[in-house]
């Protein structure tokens, strides 16, 4: 079987150039997304909390109502017993008996007075509740609102995107497979620990892409010369000549278009 041929110097810095302006494309595409997946899930939470806090300010406005209810058939119960005890005094044998109803009487009427005030307080206690509840159900509508208006955002980026997005990260996986093993954990390191995710540069005005540091002219030609892999000494990043550069984009230009 025939040895398979080992790729050049020059076929190595085009592979990597290629899957550079393929991987800074993804890079593309997802700074136009931004921060839009993480806001709507920030809101999608926030949204929920209000919700559950909507729940519980109801349930709690519930809980008072009846408590005003029981404080009401307690003032009713209290009107009857004192009623009948009224009836009870007409009929007792001597002061004792009458002292003790006047005393069972002045105890339901204290009890009335105590659930009237009580009431009272609930009262103020549900307009309280109503207000936070009308305050936070505004809230909630206006985040609903804003929560709908960014997933609608997200989900044009996304239909508009997604599909060359998917295409692309197959092809970067294509390009790492047809490059050796030890070019493509140098690439991925230089890429990770760079700002803008440039890990393969052109050699732009005498120096290399993004930089202002000039690289020597004896260095320039030999990496015109294509012979030997040359990293800038400065950011790391690996050099390639301008016109090597130029081919490349517009060959991977036509790729993009097709995706």
């Amino acid at each position: 079987m025939a040895k398979k041929k080992e790729a050049t110097v020059e076929e190595r810095l085009r592979a990597l150039y290629d899957l550079q302006l393929v991987d800074s494309r993804i890079d593309e595409i997802r700074n136009v997304r931004g921060e839009l997946p993480l806001e709507v899930r920030d809101l999608e939470d926030e949204v929920a909390g209000m919700n559950t806090r909507h729940e519980k300010l109801e349930d709690s406005l519930d809980v008072i109502k009846n408590e005003i209810s029981s404080k009401k058939n307690l003032i009713e119960e209290a009107k009857a017993l004192i009623k009948k005890y009224n009836e009870q005094q007409k009929n007792v044998r001597n002061n004792r008996e009458y002292n003790s109803i006047s005393k069972e009487i002045e105890f339901q009427e204290l009890e009335i007075q105590l659930a009237e005030k009580n009431i009272n307080e609930h009262k103020v206690q549900i307009e309280q509740k109503k207000e936070v509840i009308a305050q936070t159900k505004e809230r909630l509508k206006e985040r609903q609102t804003h929560l709908k208006h960014k997933k609608s955002e997200l989900d044009a980026i996304l239909a508009e995107t997604e599909k060359e997005e998917q295409a692309l990260i197959k092809k970067s996986e294509e390009f790492k497979k047809s490059i050796e093993e030890r070019l493509v954990s140098a690439y991925t390191r230089i890429r990770t620990n760079v700002k803008n995710g440039l890990a393969v540069v052109a050699i732009e005005r005498g120096a290399s892409g993004g930089s202002f540091f000039t690289i020597p002219p004896q260095v320039q030609m030999e990496i015109a010369s294509r012979k030997k892999i040359i990293t800038d000494e400065h950011s790391g990043r690996i050099l390639v000549d301008a016109a090597l550069a130029e081919e490349e984009r517009e060959k991977m230009e036509k790729l993009f278009s097709k995706l």
